[in-house]
């Protein structure tokens, strides 16, 4: 299966900026990264980069951080550079990864790699490829969704959902050792996915609707709500794990 990301961007980027589950999940990377201990200095790659609204986030959290993105849209990549002319942003396909991003093998301490892996059909290839980018011993941040799915998420190309067991074979079958896979967002991420369930359909047909008045005042009512998420709960519906690149004795890249 193949996907439009060209077009995905031009009609959703301003809708995915606006949207609190992404932005929910973009608070959780920065508390991590900060309990993690980035300072000045350090380097942070984030895969599949998108509209470049999670490393716009990061340089205001952590001043002093080199950031870099990868991203396959040359559309996400545009756009991610008007944001942001502090940051790097290359278009790239890890699975055939152009000559200009080899200077960033082993290049990145802190990596993201954000509701990515439901896209692939593959994705303990795409972590194995994506290992090599990070330090002996890096650490990569990822999140994928968990629950089930929408029309509008099958619409934006979601092959599966995760649970724990299968994104722990998944990144252990990427060469990637598990400290920690977290379950958050119970109760009112959970809430607002059952939202986006019912209305999957009408999102396909009418993606306007995900930028207008409602949208909007819907994300504010929602990011104020998701103050209230449970960080830890077996019931939650947003996947984060913690991961780490084994130092070079041990690694094998895939």
């Amino acid at each position: 299966m193949s996907d439009d990301w060209e077009g995905h961007w031009r009609a959703y980027a301003e809708a995915a900026r606006l949207n609190p589950a992404q932005r929910y999940r973009h608070a959780l990377l920065v508390s991590h990264l900060r309990a993690l201990g980035v300072r000045a200095g350090d380097r942070l790659l984030d895969i599949g980069s998108g509209q470049g609204d999670f490393l716009v986030l990061a340089r205001q959290a952590f001043p002093g951080v080199e950031l870099v993105g990868f991203e396959m849209s040359w559309e996400g990549v545009a756009i991610s550079r008007e944001k942001l002319a502090q940051a790097r942003f290359h278009q790239a396909d890890l699975f055939d990864p152009p000559t200009q991003i080899s200077c960033y093998a082993g290049w990145a301490r802190f990596a993201v790699c954000s509701e990515v892996l439901e896209h692939l059909d593959q994705p303990e290839q795409f972590l194995a490829r994506a290992r090599s980018y990070l330090q002996p011993g890096g650490t990569l941040l990822l999140t994928v969704p968990a629950g089930p799915m929408s029309a509008f998420d099958r619409h934006i190309g979601h092959r599966r959902h995760f649970t724990v067991a299968t994104l722990a074979d998944v990144a252990r079958r990427g060469g990637l050792e598990i400290v920690k896979i977290s379950r958050a967002g119970f109760p009112f991420f959970n809430l607002y996915r059952v939202l986006v369930i019912i209305s999957g359909r009408r999102l396909v047909s009418h993606p306007a609707d995900g930028q207008g008045r409602l949208a909007r005042l819907l994300s504010l009512l929602f990011g104020v709500c998701f103050r209230g998420n449970l960080s830890a709960s077996r019931f939650g519906w947003q996947l984060l794990a913690l991961l780490r690149c084994p130092d070079s004795s041990q690694a094998s890249h895939g």
